[in-house]
């Protein structure tokens, strides 16, 4: 059984900053893409950005140069750290991996169950 667990989100005010954490956990042979995504209030979920296991990131353009992802893979852990924050940023953030659980088995997509980024004007 594979679990993603969110942790770090809460309430900032304007300019402040957050750093969001994610650890797999269960049975995992190996981790591919771990990503952030959001879903603010009454809109679609979108990623936020992502990073391949060989470190190549994307970014969404609204957090360029605001937000940095991170991971250690040696710890099954992505991180988010968020800077600069605006209101518009408040939303739910859900950590993402693409997982293989055994050496012939295939990349599944699991998703934590999200943690809560609220920025007050």
């Amino acid at each position: 059984q594979v679990q993603l667990v969110e942790s770090g989100g809460g309430l900032v005010h304007t300019g402040g900053s957050l750093r969001l954490s994610c650890v797999a956990s269960g049975s995992i042979f190996n981790i591919y893409a771990m990503a952030w995504y959001r879903q603010a209030p009454g809109k679609q979920r979108e990623l936020v950005a992502d990073s391949s296991r060989i470190g190549n990131i994307n970014y969404v353009d609204s957090v360029k140069g605001r937000f940095t992802i991170s991971r250690d893979n040696a710890k099954n852990t992505v991180y988010l750290q968020m800077n600069s924050l605006k209101p518009e940023d408040t939303a739910v953030y859900y950590c993402h991996a693409g997982i293989q659980v055994t050496f012939v088995g295939p990349v599944v997509d699991y998703w934590g169950e999200g943690t809560l980024v609220t920025v007050s004007s």
